[in-house]
């Protein structure tokens, strides 16, 4: 089994990206532990500004690779790609499609998802080698979007992200996602202000919570 396919994996039988953006360096570990032990099984960094690479690199070094994988996000060209991979990055997404962040990712085994909102874009994403697609951002379109994508692909992998709450993850997983992606729905910014990770690990196991039971039904 390929490096992605074990990425893919762990994140499908979880079934929540945490994206976290916009945090400071000191307050990542705690978040990405806080996050962990709320059952969150996959962590994406946003690679939007320049400390990136380190927050990525003390995440990969605090959490042991059966505890979540770890990602980036926000991925827009190959050299932020090589980047955020050599610092331990096991999965890439991007808010579009760019060829050459795909191909990066494929040389170096790690999960390439791009993001798509149509069908012909899906194609493209796949046709360059992408292993899923991001569906973003999702509210825009709704969950039975899924099945317009997927009807003429297939049985391929769509991740929604972009407005994915508690209430609505139930919907895009019952349309046939393989999983969700959440930021703010999912990791409580003003508990992290506040230096409160027990809150910031209750409001993620509500929503981690919501997801299982969703996909129970």
């Amino acid at each position: 089994m390929s490096n992605e396919q074990q990425v893919l994996d762990r994140i499908v039988e979880n079934g929540v990206i945490a994206v976290l953006r916009g945090l400071e360096e000191d307050d990542i570990v705690p978040v990405a532990r806080a996050l962990v032990d709320a059952g969150v099984g996959a962590i994406e960094v946003t690679a939007d500004d320049a400390h990136t690479r380190p927050k990525i690199a003390a995440i990969d070094r605090e959490l042991a690779d059966d505890e979540a994988v770890v990602g980036a996000g926000t991925v827009l060209d190959a050299p932020t790609a090589q980047s955020v991979i050599d610092a331990g990055a096991t999965f890439v997404v991007s808010p579009g499609i760019d060829p050459d962040v795909v191909s990066t990712c494929n040389r170096h085994g790690v999960l390439a998802m791009p993001g798509v909102m149509t069908p012909t874009e899906a194609i493209t994403a796949l046709e360059a080698g992408a292993d899923a697609l991001k569906l973003f951002p999702a509210t825009t379109v709704g969950p039975d979007h899924i099945g317009a994508i997927r009807g003429p692909l297939g049985d391929v992998d769509v991740i929604p992200t972009g407005g994915i709450t508690a209430n609505n993850a139930g919907d895009y997983l019952e349309a046939g996602a393989v999983a969700v992606g959440a930021g703010s729905a999912l990791i409580d910014y003003e508990a992290i202000a506040d230096g409160d990770m027990d809150r910031v690990r209750e409001t993620a196991a509500s929503f981690v919570d919501a997801v299982e039971t969703a996909r129970d039904r």
